[in-house]
Formats: C-alpha cells, structure tokens, sequence
C-alpha cells in the first residue's frame, strides 16, 4: 500500500510534515482532506489500526471544533457517533494524517513519524 497523506495545504503544519516525507524519500499518495474528506468508514478501520484513543482524530484546536463545543460533547459519544461526525467536515479531523501498512499518525511529530517509518 502507498502511504497515504491528508493534509490541508494552507497549514503550516502540514507543509511541514509533506517537507520532512520528501526530505526522507519517502513515497506518499496526498489527499486533501477538506475536499476529499475521510469516510466514516475509513475512520472506524483507521482508529482501529492505530490504537488511539478516537479523541486524537479530532482538530481540538479548529474553529468547528470550537463551534460545535466537541469537547463537551465528546465524551458523551460512542465511536460510531464520533466517527459520523469527523466524516462531516474534513476540518474536524486532526491533520495532517499519515496512513502506513503499520501505522496511523494524527498531527505531526517528526521523532514519532521517524520511529514509525523507520528513519
């Protein structure tokens, strides 16, 4: 499988992260996540696969987030309600996202996204 990364371009995190994958050579598919926003499907598979708690996958620091007083609601929520409702707008969803066969990275941390692709 391609790595796949969402990423939102006008951040500036984000272009941080895509820098560092071309910096390593590391390959990657790129979606953006606003346009081309993650399923709640997908979601359900990558929380599963990355051991987090589903809190991690949100952008608590988002104005949507803020807005829609997530945090509040959040704890109240099963994982299926979580997952509907970071599959409404890509900007609730902790970017910038790194999918890999053995790994899901929400936000960037370069010593973790070393670690987990092994550079």
């Amino acid at each position: 499988m391609m790595n796949l990364f969402l990423c939102y371009d006008k951040c500036s995190t984000c272009k941080k992260a895509e820098q560092w994958l071309k910096d390593n050579g590391i390959p990657y598919e790129k979606r953006p996540i606003k346009e081309e926003r993650p399923t709640a499907e997908e979601l359900r598979e990558w929380h599963a696969k990355s051991g987090l708690p589903i809190r991690r996958f949100f952008n608590t620091s988002g104005m949507l987030y803020r807005s829609l007083n997530v945090k509040d609601r959040l704890p109240g929520m099963s994982d299926d309600e979580a997952y509907a409702l970071l599959a409404t707008d890509g900007m609730l969803v902790k970017r910038p996202l790194l999918i890999t066969d053995d790994a899901v990275l929400p936000g960037f941390k370069e010593a973790d996204w070393a670690k987990a692709l092994k550079k």
